[in-house]
């Protein structure tokens, strides 16, 4: 999962995804009041642009300077800012985003004890959003040669926030699209969480 793993699997096709935002998040975030937004694992930007065009300031981050350079070159806006980075070596300012938001973002290691995953939640703000959206993992599934249980899904993260946190949504939901090329995730595991005051 390092960033030349990331910039070789972008590199495979001219655009990879349909350049909509992600369900998910248009049906959970539509009616917040616009703030601080970070993007972890925006691909080539679409969700990025469409919290952008909602009012949010939104900093957006992926590890393939592949995907950061497709992302601005599909649409790039004042409110954005791109970042090339990798959460695991550089993990994002605490309780600094109203809304953080991880959508299909597989690499986030257990093999740290929880450490990056708990610095994702702290990321977001007294009141703010954690909204984090998987595909259903099921036995024996691997990807590339990757076992997906390697890394936390999102009802792993739902057993690691603590009492300042409320717990919205955290379940298994079918797709409300249907999923890209012949994909066979028809599935999606939902967390959403709101941080105390």
């Amino acid at each position: 999962m390092s960033q030349d793993f990331w910039d070789e699997h972008y590199s495979s096709a001219e655009q990879l995804f349909s350049n909509n935002p992600n369900p998910v998040l248009v049906d959970e975030v539509a009616d917040l009041p616009p703030g601080r937004a970070l993007d972890l694992g925006c691909g080539e930007g679409a969700d990025a642009r469409w919290l952008a065009e909602r009012g949010w300031q939104v900093t957006a981050v992926d590890i393939s300077q592949v995907a950061i350079d497709r992302a601005m070159k599909l649409g790039d806006s004042d409110a954005i800012t791109w970042v090339r980075g990798d959460p695991l070596a550089d993990p994002p300012t605490p309780t600094s985003y109203d809304l953080v938001s991880m959508q299909y973002l597989h690499s986030v290691p257990r093999s740290d004890g929880g450490q990056t995953a708990r610095a994702i939640a702290n990321a977001v703000a007294p009141g703010g959003t954690l909204l984090i959206v998987g595909h259903e993992i099921r036995e024996g599934h691997n990807w590339k040669g990757i076992d997906p249980r390697d890394f936390y899904d999102p009802h792993d993260f739902a057993e690691l926030l603590g009492d300042e946190w409320t717990v919205l949504i955290d379940r298994t939901q079918p797709r409300t699209t249907a999923p890209p090329g012949n994909s066979h995730h028809t599935h999606d595991t939902v967390l959403q969480a709101v941080r105390s005051q």
